[in-house]
């Protein structure tokens, strides 16, 4: 018997190491993109707790009126994210976009700490008047629509939108 393997034994090892080389790379690949998955909340989702508490999530709303309060030394801004239903506290160390201000729509990214304060890593705002974040949008309704009468549906659009 010869050291030489058949034509068709050298075929499955190739396609052994073929297979395995593309399940190895597809891993990595989806690792990659679980650990960058960024997930949207609302403030009621956040009260419940149903979001993460050990990693980076979106937390969206609007900046609830009177409650934006800025540290006088430094860029530290504190303010309440709301859907109308719930609020929770955040804070955000940086410049904030120009379109922030309060009763207006916002996201942000970060983690919730064991205080329950959402410390933001970025601030989101809209970018112009007709536009909401379609997740901040639907937070809105979902809370609205909870706190409407049974069978009654409540629709939040943005400014000058067309249903």
């Amino acid at each position: 018997m010869s050291n030489r393997m058949k034509p068709r034994n050298r075929r499955l090892v190739a396609l052994t190491v073929g297979l395995a080389t593309l399940a190895a790379a597809t891993a990595l690949v989806l690792n990659a993109f679980n650990s960058n998955l960024v997930f949207f909340f609302s403030p009621t989702q956040v009260m419940a707790n149903e979001a993460p508490r050990e990693r980076a999530f979106r937390v969206g709303g609007l900046v609830e009126q009177g409650s934006v309060v800025r540290e006088p030394q430094g860029l530290t801004i504190r303010f309440m994210v709301t859907d109308t239903a719930k609020s929770i506290p955040v804070t955000y160390t940086g410049l904030l976009p120009d379109l922030f201000q309060e009763g207006k729509g916002v996201v942000a990214q970060g983690k919730l700490g064991s205080d329950g304060v959402f410390r933001a890593e970025q601030v989101l705002a809209k970018h112009d008047e007709n536009y909401m974040a379609p997740e901040a949008a639907e937070a809105l309704n979902k809370a609205r629509d909870a706190k409407a009468m049974p069978g009654q549906t409540t629709l939040v659009m943005p400014a000058g939108a067309q249903p």
